[in-house]
This record gives structure tokens, C-alpha cells and sequence, in this order.
């Protein structure tokens, strides 16, 4: 029957009167705030809005209220009345794309029985999906997707009653209890699309008895939680079209695939896993089908390894192939010419080297192509690029000192870029004349390319266009000016530039970093800069005060101002955005008490107030409303009173680092149960740890951008260490230098994840703890200059990773141990101090207690003889004998001093 909601009136045919009741009832318990519905008036619905009839009959076959997404205001609401049941003919539904503001999904709808077509989907519908839509045995498509965790289902056997579906989307329906998921969806033989996205899954079958979905074309099971090896079976559904994977923890090798069977495949999206095995064997197995349809590839952030393989060129028809973060090594072969489709190639953050052949400039289709982050070598020449007229998009960068990027300063490239970025090789000095031609820029990347040029006036009239700017790590010089447009990024840091720091009103990301700016801190920023979410303007010369206007930024997420010359209080404002979440101030001569405003920053992960000067109690705010702390760094200060026990609320906490101060008291033992460095939380690849994601709305669109996170310095091992994609492993307590007393609390060796320990320089007493060999993951740990006593616990030398190991200055006794680690300690100054310590790498012998009878005899012997002598002396010569027993004893006192 074909729907058709304009042909009515042409037949002279009106709509059922029932049916008109029906749907005006139905509107009655509409919120309808855009008057969506005003033209539901009249006697004929047929010519309503969003209504279709049967051109033969007048009946309502056809119900389309899907919300005008694009204005962003047509949106329905409210309630569903079940007066719907009188459209007895109605055979299509579609309230998607509305608010239902997390009412359930009427139940009555399981009895619309006509329906074939159900689309929910966007609509925020909450609550269990109800069982009963399972009796609409003549539905094809069926979609109840929306935002994660608004609906669930416990049980999918009634999808055993939709005996004629074609297309069924759960995605971000809560499916974490129907483990018996794929069962379910195998009883449908008819299905042609699966859309299981974001639903918590996180068991797949590696057996299914009978496969059943012959004639599924497109399966997605995206975003969800897979831990284990793609089965097997899946890879011989030889109807499949499309295959999504991505986002999940799949792991292992892909081997013994039949991809022979998988001949019809277009797009396979293996992304964001953690595949591995030979790169090479997985290509050279898509490549069994004579003649692929593979048009789209996708697998990057996994782990595969080797070279792609000169049978690449066999994917005439593929169009992107996007393969980044791997360990993919090796050049690109040559065959890549004959792959003329492609529009997207992204090898991007592998380990692939080798010059870029001239086959690549042949690509002509290319509108992306990204080489960022390898080690290439050789020259890439304008000529290569001559013949890539359509591209859009181009970033390369070589961590092999010998690529170069050869082109010319006033060349005029033969496409127009949207999006460049090129790193670590030369372009300067002077900047690149040829990006003038570029008039479709939004994002220009020139980092670490030798310029040392001033920045031209010409980039500055692209400002308004621009979403991301970074020329940094340069020595790019000049003042900048006061008044821009950027809209987004901007990062200039690790340069020359100078004079005051300017006021951009639309900047939403700014690092200025590490140049040499100065000045106070323009008072008006909160005013003028209020879009700011990241300010970055450490290591310049800035003076001064912070601004109490800084509080009026009230959208930062990330504030550093540290390594300049500020002063004064920490403003009581600082804390006015709720989402800050890095607050760094070290390296200044800020003073003062903590302000109790500072308990406002409850989102706080990550604060660094060290090398500063402020003084009185640590407060216990930070163990209460800044509970999501994981790092916080307040050394070098002048703070005083006992650490609080709140502390120990901090079960984020990894990086503790309360080092010289002056504070006293015992070790509370509730350090001990700091959760995040007891067991240690899934760690995510990449630069996670370095970068944060953010997605803002710009010019009208979402864009997501990754920005660079504060680095730390640290002291560990005896030196200072910066900190930047690696801080999130490094788990550290430093609480050296200040005036604690009592004993090492047992409770600490809890700690089991903890890399370094430092709690030199107080005035601690009593044993090592027995269980310190239970701190397994301990590099270094340093208790010197403090007044511990006992043996070294023998249960230290099992530390099979302890590199940096402190005990001088301490009441030690006994011997030290011998075994694995400590047979590499051959420092003796590491154990001075300790005059009662024996044993390698000291010279002090250790006496064994079953000799000391024979040691005792011997000494008695020794003794006498010694006397018998000293009396013949004697007799002999009073003179002499003086002058003989002087040089004895003083001889005596230099031996005990070298053994000593």
C-alpha cells in the first residue's frame, strides 16, 4: 500500500471521522510550543500536516511528526494518548527527534498492529522498553535509539515476534542484562540492519549452532564493551556490506579469516580496539577477493604492527583508508597508485619511515591526506603535491632528523587547504609566503619549523576564519597585537614573543607559555576574555597580582600561571567556573593562607600551588569538596600544623607532593587506603594523559579538540623531571623535608602501585615496615635523615624495579641484604650514617654470632701476648717504649676510622 499524505483530496476522499477524533485527542496531550500542529483544523485530516491517508480508502495510514532537528524548535512533547489504537490502518509511526521528557514508551503501541514502520528514535523516551511490541509481527523497521542509559531491556526473546523486521536500532539502549542478545537477533531471518551502538554489551558468542541472519547487509556494534577476540563465525555472514566494531576492547590477532566469503564487503571498522598482529596479513587477506568492493577502512588506535604490503594497490574501489595510531613500520609501497578512489589516507602516529613516493601524487581524488608523526626521510617535494588539487586536508611531521620538506617560499600550491599542520622540519626562516593562497584555512599547525620570523600581517587578516592556530615551539618574535578575532585555539608558546600579554575577546583555548612577556596581568581579562576555557601564560616575566577579574572567567576549565613573578594573595574569585579542573600557580612568590574560597573548586583534578610562599594549615577542604583531586603538588612552601586526615579522602590521588614545608605531627596511617594507589584504574593509550577532549560549538557546528594539558615537574630519583604524556602513570608520595615524627605508618605499604616514595629529611623513628617488600611497583624510596631504627627488612630486596634507594643518616643496624636489587646498590654513601650497618658495598664486616667463642679466645690470646710484650718493653727502654705505645694507639684510632 503506498502512503500518501498529498493525494487525498484528489479522490475527493475525507478522513474517517473516528480517526479525525482520534487525532485531535492525540494532540490534546501535546505540548506543542512551535504550533507544529496548527494545522490539525478542519474537517479533512488528510490534508494535516504530518498526516497521510490511503488515497483508496481515507483511512490514517501514515503518522510523520518527526521534530524539524535543523530549527531546533519544532519539537513535540508530553503525552501519547492511546486514542492512537482508533488509526486502525495506520502502518507508519514517527515521533523521533521530539521530548517526551523520560516518559516510558506506551505500552499500548504493541497493539497498533498494522505498523511496519516505528521510529522512536532521539525522542527521550526512558524507562523498560515494553515487552509488547513484540506482538507487531508486520513491523520492518524498528528504532528505539537514543542517548545512553534512558531506556533498558533484561530480555530481547520478544523480538522473536517481529517475524518480518528488516531494520531494528537499539542503539544507547541499556542491553547490559540481555546476555542472550545474539540469540535473539538470530531468530530473525529477514533482518538486514543491526544497530546495537553504545548498549553495554559485553559478551559475544564465539559459537552460534545455526546462522540464522542470512541476509544481514550492515551489522553495527560500536561503543560497547567487548573484551575478547572477534569470533570467528562473524567473518562468514557473507551478506555483510558494512561491519562497525569500533570503540571496544577487542583484542588479539585476526587470523584464519576466510575473507574470501566477505567478497561484498564495503566497510569494515575495526577502530579504537585493541587488535593486533602483522598489518600486512590482515590486508593480504581482504585482498582473496578477485575484485574488491572495499571502499572504507578503518583501523586505527589499535596495535597492529608490521608494513603494508605492495598488495595494497589490489583495493581499486576503496576510498578512505584511514589506519593512524598503530606500530605500522616500513615505507608506502608503490602500488598505492592504482588505488585512483581514494579521498582519505591517514597513516598518521605510526612508526613508518622510508621518503614518500611520487606514487602518493597521483592520488589525484585525495582530499585528506595525513602523514603526521613517522620517520620519514628524504625530501617531499612541491612537485609530489602538484598533482593533488582537491585536497582539503594535509599534516606531516618526521621524528627522523633528515626529512625534508622542500618547497619553495613563494610556490602557489594547486589546492586550496581548510586544515595544515607541519611539524618538526624546516620551513623558516621566514614564514611560508605560499599559505597566503590558502583563503579556506580554519586550522593552520606550524610547529617546530625553525621560523624566526615576526608573525606577517596577512595571518592576522585571517583571524576571523580561524578555529586553531599554533605556531608554537618557534622563535617567532614581536609584540602581538591587542585585538583579534580568533575563535577558537591559539598557541604560540615556546617562543620569543614579548611585551604585554594582549586581550583576545574570542579565544576560547590560549597558551602563551614559556616566551617572554610581561607586566602585570591585564586587570580587566575576566571582562574582556570571558569565553576563555584554557589560559595558559606560564613562564614569562608577568608581575603583579592575579586579578580579582579572573573569577569573571566563569567557562575556564584550565589555569596556569605559574613560573612567572606574581605576588599576592590567591584572589578569592578564582574558583567562580565551576568546570576548572587544572589549577597551576607554582614557581611565583604568591602568599598568604589559603583562602577557603579556594573549597569552590570542586571539579578540581590537578592542582599545583609549589615553590611559593604561602604558610598556615593545609585545609581539610581538599579532602572534601575537591574529592576528584588526583594531583596535588603544595612543596616548597612555608606550610605549617598536621596533614589532615581528610587527605585520605582523595581516592583519585596518584601524584602527593607535600614536600619542604614545615609540617609536623605523625604519617596518618589513612594514607594508606588512598584508592588509586592500591590498584591502579584501566589506562588508556595514546596521549591520553597529556590531552584532554573537548567539543564546543563553533561558527555554528560541533568540534571536538584536543588540548594539551598542564606538564609537572616532579623530583624523583634526585632529580627534577617534566612530566607531560606520561603523568598519569607516575604515582608518587613525597612528604620529605618537614617535621613529621612517629613511625612509617604499616598501613603504607598498602600502596601496592606506588613508583616512588620519599620520606627523607624528617624525624621519623621506629622500624622499616616488615610488609615494605609488598611495594612492588616502587622505584625509588628514599627514608635518609630521619632516626629510624632496626635491620633493613629483608622483604625490601623482592623490589625487583627499586632503582634509587636512600637510607644514610638513620640508626640502621645489622647487615644489609644481599639479594637481587641490592646486589646493584654498590653506593656506600646510601647506607653513611648508620655506624651499626654491616656488609657490602660498606667495609665493615658482619660478625657471625656461632663464631664468637673462637673470636673471644683469639682476642684473649692476642691480649696476652700483647702485654708480655708491652713489659718487655718496658724493661728495655721507658723512652722507648712511650714512643712505640704512642704511634700503637694512635695507629689503633686510624684503623677503627677506616672500618668505621
Amino acid at each position: 500500500m503506498k502512503i500518501n499524505s498529498s493525494t487525498a483530496g484528489n479522490f475527493n476522499m475525507r478522513c474517517i471521522e473516528i480517526e479525525r477524533k482520534a487525532l485531535l485527542e492525540f494532540k490534546e496531550g501535546l505540548t506543542d510550543p512551535s504550533s507544529q500542529l496548527s494545522s490539525w483544523v478542519g474537517k479533512d485530516c488528510c490534508r494535516w500536516k504530518g498526516v497521510g491517508c490511503s488515497k483508496w480508502t481515507g483511512h490514517v495510514v501514515k503518522l510523520d511528526l518527526r521534530s524539524q532537528g535543523d530549527s531546533g524548535f519544532a519539537i513535540l512533547g508530553s503525552e501519547i494518548s492511546p486514542s492512537l489504537l482508533d488509526l486502525k490502518f495506520l502502518n507508519y509511526l514517527d515521533l523521533s527527534m521530539n521530548d517526551f521528557q523520560n516518559i516510558p514508551i506506551p505500552k499500548f503501541m504493541g497493539a497498533l498492529e498494522e505498523l511496519r514502520y516505528l521510529n522512536l528514535s532521539g525522542a527521550s523516551f526512558a524507562g523498560m522498553v515494553p515487552l509488547h511490541l513484540g506482538n507487531l509481527s508486520n513491523l520492518h523497521y524498528l528504532d528505539l535509539s537514543d542517548s545512553p542509559g534512558r531506556s533498558w531491556v533484561s530480555d530481547l526473546n520478544w523480538l522473536s515476534g517481529l517475524s518480518s523486521l528488516r531494520y531494528l536500532n537499539l542503539g544507547g539502549v541499556n542491553l547490559t542484562k540481555a546476555t542472550s542478545w545474539l540469540q535473539a537477533v538470530n531468530k530473525l531471518s529477514s533482518l538486514s540492519e543491526l544497530h546495537f551502538s553504545n548498549c553495554g554489551l559485553h559478551h559475544f558468542p564465539h559459537s552460534l549452532s545455526n546462522l540464522n541472519f542470512t541476509s544481514l547487509w550492515i551489522l553495527d556494534l560500536s561503543a560497547n564493551e567487548f573484551n575478547s577476540s572477534i569470533p570467528e563465525w562473524l567473518f562468514n555472514t557473507s551478506t555483510l556490506v558494512k561491519i562497525d566494531l569500533s570503540l571496544n576492547n577487542f583484542s588479539g590477532t585476526i587470523k584464519d579469516v576466510a575473507w574470501k566469503n566477505l567478497c561484498n564487503l564495503r566497510s569494515l571498522d575495526l577502530s579504537t580496539n585493541a587488535l593486533s598482529g602483522d598489518i600486512g596479513k590482515l590486508l593480504g587477506g581482504l585482498t582473496e577477493c578477485s575484485n574488491s568492493s572495499l571502499e572504507e577502512l578503518l583501523l586505527f588506535y589499535n596495535e597492529f604492527s608490521g608494513q603494508l604490503p605492495n598488495s595494497l594497490g589490489h583495493f581499486k574501489n576503496l576510498i578512505s583508508l584511514i589506519i593512524h595510531d598503530n606500530f605500522i613500520s616500513g615505507p608506502i609501497p608503490p602500488s598505492v597508485e592504482s588505488m585512483l578512489l581514494l579521498k582519505k589516507l591517514d597513516l598518521a602516529f605510526n612508526k613508518m619511515n622510508g621518503s614518500i613516493p611520487e606514487s602518493v601524487g597521483k592520488l589525484t581524488e585525495l582530499t585528506k591526506l595525513h602523514l603526521y608523526q613517522n620517520f620519514w626521510k628524504g625530501l617531499l617535494s612541491q612537485n609530489l603535491l602538484q598533482g593533488l588539487t582537491k585536497l582539503e586536508e594535509f599534516s606531516i611531521s618526521s621524528l627522523d632528523k633528515n626529512f625534508v620538506f622542500d618547497v619553495r617560499h613563494e610556490w602557489v600550491p594547486p589546492f586550496n587547504l581548510q586544515s595544515i599542520q607541519i611539524s618538526d622540519t624546516s620551513l623558516g626562516p621566514l614564514f611560508p609566503a605560499w599559505l597566503r593562497t590558502q583563503k579556506e584555512l580554519s586550522s593552520i599547525t606550524l610547529q617546530n619549523v625553525l621560523i624566526s620570523d615576526t608573525i606577517p600581517d596577512w595571518l592576522w587578516e585571517l583571524s576571523p576564519q580561524l578555529n586553531v592556530l599554533d605556531l608554537s615551539r618557534n622563535q617567532i618574535r614581536g609584540v602581538l597585537p591587542n585585538s583579534l578575532e580568533f575563535p577558537f585555539a591559539v598557541d604560540l608558546s615556546f617562543n620569543r614573543l614579548e611585551g604585554p600579554v594582549p586581550l583576545w575577546p574570542y579565544v576560547g583555548i590560549l597558551y602563551l607559555g614559556n616566551n617572554s612577556f610581561s607586566g602585570p596581568i591585564p586587570s580587566k581579562m575576566g571582562q574582556e576574555m570571558s569565553s576563555v576555557l584554557v589560559l595558559d601564560l606560564s613562564g614569562n616575566f608577568l608581575n603583579g597580582s592575579i586579578p580579582a577579574s579572573i573569577g569573571k572567567l566563569e567557562m575556564l576549565v584550565t589555569l596556569d600561571l605559574s613560573k612567572n613573578n606574581l605576588s599576592g594573595d590567591i584572589p578569592g574569585s578564582i574558583c567562580s567556573s565551576p568546570k576548572l579542573d587544572v589549577l597551576k600557580l607554582s614557581s611565583n612568590t604568591l602568599t598568604g593562607e589559603l583562602s577557603s574560597s579556594l573549597q569552590n573548586c570542586t571539579s578540581l583534578s590537578f592542582l599545583d600551588l609549589g615553590d611559593n610562599r604561602f604558610f598556615g594549615n593545609i585545609p581539610e577542604w581538599i579532602g572534601g569538596s575537591a574529592v576528584s583531586i588526583s594531583a596535588l603538588r603544595m612543596r616548597a612552601n612555608m606550610f605549617s600544623g598536621k596533614i589532615p586526615e581528610r587527605l585520605c579522602r582523595l581516592s583519585h590521588l596518584h601524584i602527593f607532593d607535600l614536600a619542604h614545608n614545615n609540617l609536623s605531627g605523625s604519617i596518618p596511617p589513612c594514607l594508606g587506603n588512598l584508592t588509586s594507589l592500591i590498584s591502579s584504574p584501566p589506562q588508556p593509550s595514546g596521549n591520553f594523559y597529556s590531552t584532554r577532549q573537548m567539543d564546543l560549538i563553533l561558527k555554528g557546528r560541533q568540534l571536538g579538540y584536543t588540548y594539551s594539558m598542564c606538564p609537572m615537574d616532579l623530583i624523583l630519583k634526585g632529580q627534577q623531571l617534566r612530566y607531560t604524556s606520561t603523568l598519569g602513570l607516575v604515582n608518587i608520595m613525597d612528604l620529605s623535608s618537614n617535621n613529621l615524627l612517629g613511625k612509617i605508618p604499616e598501613e603504607l605499604t598498602n600502596l601496592s602501585t606506588l613508583g616512588t616514595l620519599n620520606l627523607s629529611q624528617n624525624h621519623l623513628t621506629g622500624n622499616i615496615p616488615e610488609k615494605i617488600g609488598d611495594l612492588q611497583r616502587l622505584e625509588t624510596l628514599d627514608l635518609s635523615s630521619n632516626h629510624l631504627s632496626g635491620q633493613i627488612p629483608t622483604s625490601m630486596s623482592s623490589i625487583t624495579l627499586l632503582s634509587h634507594l636512600n637510607l644514610s643518616y638513620n640508626k640502621l643496624s645489622g647487615p644489609i641484604p644481599t639479594a637481587n636489587q641490592f646486589q646493584t646498590f654498590n653506593d656506600p654513601s646510601i647506607y653513611e650514617g648508620n655506624p651499626e650497618l654491616c656488609g657490602p658495598p660498606l667495609l665493615v664486616a658482619c660478625h657471625s654470632p656461632n663464631n664468637g667463642d673462637v673470636e673471644d679466645k683469639d682476642d684473649k690470646d692476642e691480649d696476652e701476648t700483647e702485654d708480655k710484650l708491652d713489659k718487655l718493653w718496658l724493661y728495655l727502654s721507658i723512652g722507648l717504649g712511650f714512643i712505640v705505645g704512642f704511634w700503637t694507639v694512635l695507629g689503633s684510632l686510624k684503623l677503627i676510622f677506616k672500618c668505621g
